[in-house]
């Protein structure tokens, strides 16, 4: 895919810089993800991907235990996703994702984001079509052909692999994240995933430059600001 996950990584913008916003994003997904797929995280995998991240980025355990015990009583908010799209400072493309009770108060805040940092929200499709929507799984290895070939024999949909200071990433389509990592882990014995995310990853970078650059800063603190927002995508540069 041309370039290195970690290059991409610090390129791409993600809400959740401080330590209550992660915890929030963190606890609304494990309680979306256990009311809808259930609380065991034996028999909802997604739950399991999911704890797992929250320890690895270090949300404590009342966190998650919380989440899961709303979650359990049944009652408490319905969220639904929703993704919101734009042009930013200096044209640059981004996409928001967020977890939201009320779409109308959620798209107003995002809106709000992008009309007081002189940017655009746009209509759906406006830019989702320049992002791929991917699966990014990582860990310690250098066998690409190994790693190819376990995926093959499994029949997942690999976009690419790319091995780099003794780790491999593996780029796939969303849909097929948890088809990968089963393959991985039947394929490999104890195998430890250090990155397991799905991404908008750009297709094409946009350099910004002089005040657009301040601007960009204001509009990702104003979007992380807001509790609906859960991640935030963009193709800048600078």
């Amino acid at each position: 895919m041309g370039r290195a996950y970690q290059n991409r990584k610090e390129s791409i913008a993600k809400t959740a810089a401080a330590k209550s916003k992660v915890y929030s994003k963190y606890g609304r997904q494990i309680y979306v993800v256990a009311k809808q797929g259930g609380i065991d995280p034996e028999a909802n995998l997604q739950l399991r991907g999911l704890i797992d991240s929250a320890k690895k980025d270090q949300v404590p355990a009342h966190v998650i235990e919380k989440a899961i015990d709303k979650a359990k009583g049944g009652a408490g908010e319905d969220y639904a996703p929703a993704v919101y799209e734009g042009f930013g400072p200096g044209n640059c493309m981004v996409m928001v994702e967020c977890l939201t009770d009320n779409p109308a108060r959620t798209f107003g805040e995002v809106r709000n984001c992008f009309t007081k940092t002189k940017s655009k929200i746009g209509a759906p499709g406006s830019v989702a079509h320049m992002f791929d929507h991917c699966a990014i799984i990582a860990f310690a290895g250098d066998d690409e052909d190994a790693v190819l070939e376990a995926l093959m024999m499994a029949d997942v949909d690999v976009t690419d692999i790319e091995v780099e200071d003794g780790k491999l990433t593996v780029f796939a389509p969303h849909t097929e994240s948890h088809k990968a990592k089963v393959a991985l882990q039947e394929a490999f014995e104890g195998i430890e995933f250090e990155v397991d995310e799905v991404q908008y990853l750009p297709q094409i970078m946009t350099t910004i430059a002089g005040d657009d650059v301040p601007m960009m800063e204001k509009f990702l603190d104003m979007l992380n600001d807001c509790d609906d927002v859960q991640n935030v995508y963009h193709n800048a540069e600078w």
